[in-house]
């Protein structure tokens, strides 16, 4: 035994100070290695629909019904398992709405809580006592852990557990312990969360969706382009301050940073109203602004305008301080003829343009800010870098977050792997270095935790860009199109110059070997492992598949974004990977919670079994499993260095 192995097994015995500790703790890990794997959800593409992520969450995509059916079997009706499945979803509302009908309360009572407590039992099953007590709601954990621990020493187990289900009815705790129950169903018939990215944007509620994260249990993210642009946005990043802006206009989501971060919006109000008084700004109208009045609809497409207009002067900015970014094609606003009211591009082509009204726009450098847009510039930036709330969130992202993850044999990330057309990794300059493949990823992710955490300001700014390259860069893994026709959509109606070439990647999804190698590229197996990801809905309504390479890729964006609906033909997809295998869930439109306990309406419309296995796979087969292998071995050469006189017991 080397010094290095030596010093290490002394520091475990601190932890595992005698011979019994030791053992106790082998024999532990061997037993959990042999219970069944947790069960994985995997999300993607929220933006901001928060209605919808919160009913995914409660039903577990599906999971919980399939526990019901489980313990229930042919026992009891479809109503009934529906019933009985909207309670543990929304157990509040539920009880309201059967105390208006139900005459004889205390017998719904009792056979509510008998049928959430086996429910119950069967979902903790899989969990060692030690996980599932930690799980249990306080107030309640020494009543639950009773009726759901069998107790081999009472003889008469039915009378036992009467008189805990009577005594709870008795002194009017049966709502509040029928509460406790169904949210500890839905807290442990899901192990751990799998986010894809793209929490935020275009729906109204993504700052619900991060504070009910920062609550989960369990959870990674692979963050998205739009969570990336907020990331960027956060730090005081001008360019991205000013997409995130144009964003929540756009889709009519300024209550979000009004009301949800608290960050001021006047000086860009009063900005907008003197710049823009005279001008109908009809390009610059919003979408989902339904609720807003004809006045402040008109306000909401100046305040609109003028943020757009700011954020092509600060994109083109970044460009001309990166060459290396590639984007001088993106340089458009140096190209507009305003007298003329075209566009003209190098090659000698021609656009009209469908709006020639920018009076802060300085055609000797049209990528300067006026003075008043640098003060809403300022206001503005210190808004966003000096709310709490917006950084706890940012915070959680950075915690729980990267641009991908290796976990249980699935490679997971939002967008994709950038490559050329034969299929071969594509070289990406970043800070005057080359990076493909992984090592792209990791260096992409090394500068967006520097522009958080370093202390030099050239460093910040330089990683800050490198955000927003990530958010609208040609070779961004997040991104993945050649360029981001934001400018084009705006102000051209040719639909010719909308369009947006995707990268290699998504052509090649089908192709067996270049998924091979994508896979190796990131230390897995091609015979077993997956990549999971996010970013480009799946137009299911055109027969197109999620599922492709003969299930090594899955893609689970289906549509969770209203906006997207149309063109998906459904409301999202989702995964769930479990002890029997990957299954794939399609969401129908969410329409409200009202209406999912009132109709009891669930979203899950079909689930699909990807990936199927004969045996039920195991902790020990787990990423988990290999980490409490590699302890048991470490706790196995401690019992021998005690059992030699090497290391000393602690016995106290």
């Amino acid at each position: 035994m080397n010094q290095e192995e030596l010093r290490y097994l002394q520091r475990l015995a601190e932890l595992y100070p005698t011979i019994g500790k030791a053992s106790t703790e082998i024999i532990n890990l061997q037993s959990i290695m042999n219970l069944p794997k947790g069960t994985e959800h995997f999300l993607s593409d929220i933006h901001g629909e928060y209605e919808a992520f919160s009913h995914v969450l409660r039903n577990g995509s599906g999971a919980v019904r399939k526990k019901i059916d489980d313990v229930f079997g042919h026992t009891l009706s479809n109503s009934d398992k529906r019933s009985l499945a909207t309670l543990i979803y929304y157990p509040r509302e539920k009880m309201q709405l059967v105390k208006k009908k139900e005459e004889d309360m205390e017998n719904w009572y009792k056979i509510t809580l008998y049928r959430l407590i086996e429910v119950c039992k069967t979902t903790a099953s899989k969990y060692t006592r030690s996980k599932v007590r930690k799980a249990l709601p306080a107030d309640y954990a020494y009543v639950i852990e009773e009726l759901i621990t069998e107790k081999a020493e009472v003889l008469d187990k039915e009378a036992y557990y009467d008189s805990i289900v009577d005594t709870i009815i008795a002194i009017g705790r049966a709502q509040n312990f029928i509460i406790a129950l169904a949210e500890l169903i839905q807290r442990l018939v899901v192990d751990h969360l799998h986010v894809l990215g793209d929490i935020y944007d275009r729906g109204p509620g993504p700052h619900f969706i991060m504070d009910r994260l920062m609550k989960y249990h369990s959870l990674d993210i692979q963050w998205g382009n739009h969570d990336v642009v907020w990331m960027g946005a956060a730090i005081g990043q001008p360019a991205c301050i000013m997409t995130v802006l144009r964003n929540s206009l756009r889709y009519g989501n300024l209550d979000i940073l009004e009301d949800g971060y608290g960050i001021n919006m006047l000086p860009l109000a009063t900005f907008a109203m003197e710049t823009y008084q005279d001008d109908p700004c009809t390009v610059f109208e919003m979408k989902g602004s339904g609720n807003y009045n004809g006045l402040e609809k008109a306000l909401g497409m100046k305040m609109h305008k003028a943020v757009t207009v700011m954020q092509f002067k600060l994109e083109g900015q970044i460009i001309r301080r990166h060459p290396e970014f590639y984007m001088d094609d993106r340089l458009l606003l140096e190209r507009m003829d305003l007298e003329k009211g075209v566009l003209r591009l190098p090659d000698g082509k021609e656009y009209k343009l469908l709006d020639t009204n920018f009076p802060t726009l300085d055609p000797k450098d049209p990528y300067e800010l006026s003075d008043g847009e640098k003060e809403v510039l300022e206001r503005i930036t210190s808004g966003f870098r000096n709310c709490e709330k917006l950084q706890n969130h940012m915070a959680l992202l950075l915690d729980k977050g990267g641009l991908y993850k290796v976990y249980n044999g699935n490679l997971l990330f939002h967008g994709s792997v950038p490559l050329n057309e034969d299929g071969s990794l594509r070289e990406v300059e970043v800070d005057g270095c080359f990076y493909k493949g992984r090592k792209l990823y990791d260096e992409l992710e090394a500068h967006v935790r520097r522009a958080f955490y370093s202390l030099k300001p050239v460093e910040i700014q330089k990683s800050g860009d490198i955000l927003w390259y990530i958010w609208a860069g040609p070779n961004s893994p997040l991104f993945g199109k050649d360029k981001m026709a934001t400018f084009e959509r705006y102000l051209l109606s040719d639909k010719e110059a909308h369009k947006e070439t995707k990268n290699a990647y998504y052509k090649l999804l089908e192709d067996e070997k270049v998924v091979d190698s994508l896979l190796l590229e990131f230390g897995l197996d091609p015979k077993q492992g997956h990549i999971i990801n996010g970013h480009v809905p799946v137009h299911q309504s055109e027969g197109e598949s999620p599922v492709k390479c003969g299930g090594k890729v899955i893609v689970i964006d289906g549509g969770f974004s209203k906006a997207y609906q149309k063109v998906t033909g459904i409301a999202g997809y989702t995964l769930i990977y479990n002890s029997y295998g990957l299954i794939l869930s399609a969401h129908e439109p969410f329409t409200s919670a009202e209406q999912a306990v009132v109709k009891e309406n669930d979203i899950v419309s079909n689930r699909v079994a990807v990936h199927y296995t004969s045996t039920r796979r195991l902790v020990g087969d787990t990423d988990t499993g290999r980490a409490l292998k590699e302890r048991i071995e470490e706790l196995k050469k401690l019992l021998e260095a005690y059992r030699k006189g090497i290391i000393k017991e602690k016995n106290k």
